[in-house]
């Protein structure tokens, strides 16, 4: 019997399939974060055009859209083989990169990113589900976490190994590098100990198979109030973050500061992944999530104070809120979706959860030449407390709330 009171790191790595996951998490995620910012520095010094550079991102985010429909994938197949697949797939695409040198190469490495943003939303959605498999449940919350703080830790230590290694060899070099992690994380997977029984054939249309998570999405009770304010929290964070460099102005610092508050944020974000199983158990799904909207809307409204202390507190704690309705949703997603259905269900819920982000900031970065960043920082603030009071079950006294917390109440 699993020991809760062992150091959740030690507890996840215990388990010889979630130790696994992580490090395939750890490895993909570095060569993901890698590219992410070299394809867009590789396409500025090709082009001279931000906004040539700035439609990496959106051919990255643009498959999320599709998410219900490519979640599909991921309940066809056995789980497994199909996150082997697409890590080969992935890891042979970026070969093609190699050819990109010149302007007119460009539309090679726009389609190479929009498969990788697509390949990337069913890998997630394959992923998820056999996690569900293959981890033991009472792990669940702390994996989830731990795999919040590896994604957030490449974040802060990839990109600036892929900008090195762009600027001392070129994009092609980044692209070799994230391929080379594709088939390592290969290795990782194919290394797993899980027996998957083949899924049962389809029934009814390919319009009502998709449709079919969102459905369960909708009529849960538990997993409802959880995605969206999820989306919700995600709007809000679209538009916070696009009030950054309004913020960096208006402490009288250079563009630059904006990355060591970006790195706060980071370290926030490790220190509550660390955390979030053992705030699972204590508190429940809905209850954790709910203290982390909230301190996400006292940070979001301390950055309308123009001064460095006031920033960089803020900065940790939107580090430290923003996970936490992510991770609890993931969670209890898992846990209380039944297995035929967890790939389409996750990526919906990826899909609803996620686009209100992209949305925040192209909104974010119109109402910035027009507002107040202060006015928006602290409206936000509002919008987010009210979320995080809608989404708060009633305290009962009686422990933390039952639904999503105890292994059983997963089909």
């Amino acid at each position: 019997m699993t020991n809760r009171t062992t150091w959740p790191v030690v507890r996840v790595l215990r388990d010889r399939d979630a130790g696994l996951y992580l490090s395939g998490v750890v490895v993909s995620g570095f060569g993901t974060s890698a590219l992410w910012l070299a394809s867009g520095v590789w396409v500025k010094d090709l082009t001279g055009s931000d906004g040539l550079a700035a439609l990496c991102v959106l051919a990255l985010w643009l498959p999320t859209l599709a998410g219900p429909l490519l979640g599909t994938l991921a309940d066809r197949v056995r789980r497994k083989p199909l996150l082997i697949g697409l890590n080969l797939l992935l890891g042979a695409l970026l070969l093609t990169l190699v050819a990109v040198d010149a302007p007119g190469d460009l539309w090679l490495l726009y389609a190479v990113l929009v498969v990788y943003g697509a390949a990337g939303v069913v890998h997630d959605a394959a992923e998820s589900a056999l996690v569900a498999t293959a981890v033991d449940p009472t792990l669940l919350g702390d994996f989830n976490g731990l795999r919040m703080t590896a994604n957030e830790g490449m974040k802060l230590l990839a990109p600036t190994a892929g900008a090195g290694l762009y600027a001392a060899y070129g994009g092609a070099s980044v692209a070799l590098l994230d391929a080379a992690t594709f088939v390592l994380a290969t290795g990782l997977y194919a290394a797993l100990r899980v027996r998957e029984e083949k899924p049962a054939p389809p029934t009814g249309s390919r319009r009502e198979r998709t449709a079919e998570g969102a459905r369960h999405l909708w009529a849960h009770p538990v997993l409802r109030p959880l995605v969206l304010a999820g989306g919700a929290t995600m709007l809000c964070a679209g538009l916070n973050g696009a009030m950054l460099y309004a913020v960096v102005d208006d402490l009288g610092r250079s563009p630059a500061y904006a990355g060591v508050l970006y790195a706060v944020q980071g370290a926030g974000s490790i220190a509550v992944g660390l955390l979030s199983g053992t705030a699972l158990r204590r508190l429940g799904e809905r209850r954790f999530a709910a203290f982390g909207i909230a301190l996400l809307a006292l940070a979001v409204a301390l950055r309308a104070v123009p001064s460095d202390l006031s920033a960089l507190v803020g900065s940790a704690a939107i580090g430290a809120g923003l996970p936490a309705v992510l991770i609890a949703a993931l969670t209890s997603v898992q846990r209380e979706t039944p297995d035929a259905l967890l790939g389409r269900v996750t990526a919906t819920a990826t899909t609803l959860v996620y686009t209100p982000n992209v949305v925040g900031l192209a909104a974010g970065a119109a109402l910035v030449e027009l507002v107040s960043h202060r006015l928006v920082l602290v409206a936000l603030g509002v919008v987010l407390l009210v979320t995080a009071a809608l989404l708060r079950p009633p305290f009962t006294g009686v422990g933390p709330p039952s639904a999503g917390v105890s292994p059983s109440s997963r089909p």
